[in-house]
């Protein structure tokens, strides 16, 4: 289950989720309606989930009682995994302990970057010694399970500052990070800033080798990728973020929530004054949804494979073509599996569309598909 907290303290200027600063006198009204809504699917018959992610927006800005209202109403399996993003700059010593008492058992935390300057063109409130705290209280509160997001890439920021970045991490022990690119998204502060020249914009060549940087560094401290822009420390993976790269069902509570469910996927209405409208009245708040056909879906649950240290199935794929990666170091293969090399991973969009391509034509060409 996917729960959508879309309430921040303030906006990061790189940041296109559904979000919002000025809406937190809704904070009681939406989390009703997020209880009313998991009512209602239980009352559907809705079976216990393994995993439950609680993402925004900033949950820990949350009080804790008022966030485990949601994730008591959420019936678990034995031993669920139950995820809440902190931001450090929203987090408490109080509240973290709340939080590991009941029923949540990791965390992610948002450290993005420990140079100043670099949190400061990301338009981040925090500083280092904010995330130093937050782990701090995290491991006093409990919690065996803390990830870290980094974000690399940014202008501004040299090799040598992300590599001091995930040194700082590595210190703090984390048993998971997620390491992502920076994107730069036209309607936000800095896709502005970009488009008007007053800030330059991401380099492809420049993100790759900070990749480089990261896959090298994390694998030395023991940390093992085992999807493109995640690593972890034996039985650190997210099982949450694993369903997704897997095919698995998961339902969407909240305003902006994807679900996905027997191969028919929806999004809820995008802001939070709709989805309690919705379910105040009565109806659905889903705004749209679409069913894949079998072909569809096995060709996307290729691809997602594809990004995971597991891979993807050979069966159906050129053995030339696949020879031809192989040999330009962009993937390893076995007689039943093709895996991403560290560079297949930095081009792994171009890598996967030829390998679909090929594996459409296959298929296409035996009548399989």
């Amino acid at each position: 289950m996917y729960v959508h907290i879309p309430f921040c303290a303030a906006r990061c200027d790189y940041c296109d989720f559904a979000t919002w600063t000025d809406r937190t006198h809704l904070v009681d009204d939406y989390v009703d309606a997020c209880v009313a809504d998991l009512h209602r699917w239980r009352s559907a018959g809705m079976a216990p989930v393994d995993t439950a992610f609680f993402g925004g927006g900033t949950p820990s800005l949350l009080p804790a009682e008022t966030l485990l209202r949601i994730v008591d109403a959420i019936p678990r399996s034995p031993h669920a995994e139950v995820t809440v993003e902190c931001n450090p700059d929203a987090v408490s010593l109080d509240q973290l302990m709340r939080l590991r008492a009941s029923s949540v058992t990791r965390l992610s935390i948002g450290v993005q970057s420990f140079a100043p300057h670099v949190l400061r063109a990301l338009g981040r409130t925090h500083d280092p010694a904010n995330v130093e705290r937050a782990f701090s209280w995290a491991r006093a509160a409990g919690f065996d399970h803390v990830s870290a997001d980094l974000i690399y890439g940014t202008p501004g920021e040299s090799d040598d500052d992300w590599r001091a970045t995930l040194d700082a991490t590595i210190e703090l022990e984390p048993d998971h990070l997620s390491c992502y690119a920076l994107t730069v998204e036209p309607a936000t502060p800095l896709g502005r800033l970009v488009a008007d020249g007053r800030r330059d914009p991401t380099d492809d060549d420049v993100q790759a080798d900070r990749y480089t940087i990261a896959d090298a560094r994390l694998g030395a401290a023991g940390y093992q990728w085992y999807e493109i822009s995640n690593w972890a420390r034996p039985g650190g993976a997210c099982r949450h973020n694993l369903a997704y790269w897997r095919g698995g069902d998961y339902l969407a509570i909240g305003c902006a929530a994807h679900g996905n469910l027997g191969g028919r996927r929806w999004w809820n209405v995008r802001t939070p004054e709709r989805y309690i409208e919705c379910i105040v009245s009565g109806r659905s708040p889903e705004a749209g949804g679409e069913v894949l056909d079998p072909a569809r879906r096995a060709e996307e649950a290729w691809a997602l494979a594809l990004r995971t240290r597991e891979g993807a199935s050979s069966s159906g794929i050129d053995a030339g073509l696949v020879a031809d990666l192989a040999d330009s170091d962009l993937v390893h293969r076995d007689d039943t599996r093709i895996v991403l090399t560290r560079r297949g991973r930095m081009l792994a969009t171009d890598v996967t569309a030829r390998l679909l391509n090929a594996r459409t034509l296959t298929s296409t060409s035996i009548g399989t598909r």
